[in-house]
């Protein structure tokens, strides 16, 4: 398990997950001062993992967010604050989603679960009991008179 809670299959397998960039090159590939790399990790923003020796190391997911960052503060003019609320608004949208699956797939398990213990009690009924119907409700009437003793 990595340090953000996701599975890793292959130690040496890279996905967009995983920590690979120093500052420098994060900061180059989003764009950014690295101060301002800085900044956002204080803030919050952006966290990218750490070196035993408290470096940063950005993922591809971590630089992407940068750029968003970037792009919400200066094209939509919003400030930090909101960036970070943002932020963890989307994140707060993606674990829901997944918790809609999960609990989706335990529905579907369930569902699965009762219909096999319904065959299963249909299948243990008696042949030999015939079902009862009720009889209709006709409008005609039977008079029955007891036979007299003679």
């Amino acid at each position: 398990m990595d340090s953000r809670g996701g599975q890793r299959r292959n130690p040496y397998e890279l996905t967009e997950e995983s920590p690979v960039y120093v500052i420098s090159v994060a900061a180059q590939l989003s764009g950014l001062h690295p101060q301002t790399l800085r900044q956002y990790d204080r803030l919050g923003l952006v966290s990218p993992d750490r070196t035993p020796g408290r470096g940063r190391r950005y993922s591809a997911r971590d630089i992407e967010l940068l750029r968003t960052v970037q792009q919400l503060s200066q094209d939509e003019g919003i400030n930090l604050a909101g960036i970070k609320r943002i932020i963890e608004l989307e994140n707060q949208v993606v674990a829901l989603q997944q918790r809609v699956v999960e609990l989706q797939g335990a529905l579907e398990g369930a569902a699965s679960a009762m219909q096999q213990r319904e065959a299963a009690v249909h299948a243990s009924y008696r042949r030999d009991l015939v079902p009862y119907h009720d009889v209709q409700q006709t409008s005609a009437l039977v008079v029955w008179r007891p036979k007299r003793p003679e």
